[in-house]
């Protein structure tokens, strides 16, 4: 019994880091990229229009 217990623990304890990297994984994946112009774009987005008048 506790040799089964030992070997369900190694188990989870090589499983769970690998299932966690390759979920980081996918969603860096789907990242969405964009070019400079469209990043100040959004940037300025977060900023209260009236702020740089």
């Amino acid at each position: 019994m506790a040799g089964a217990v030992l070997v369900l623990f190694g188990a989870v304890a090589i499983i769970a880091p690998l299932g966690l990297y390759l979920l980081v994984r996918a969603e860096h994946d789907d990242r969405e990229t964009m070019g400079r112009e469209d990043a100040e774009r959004v940037a300025r987005r977060d900023t209260p229009e009236d702020q740089y008048d």
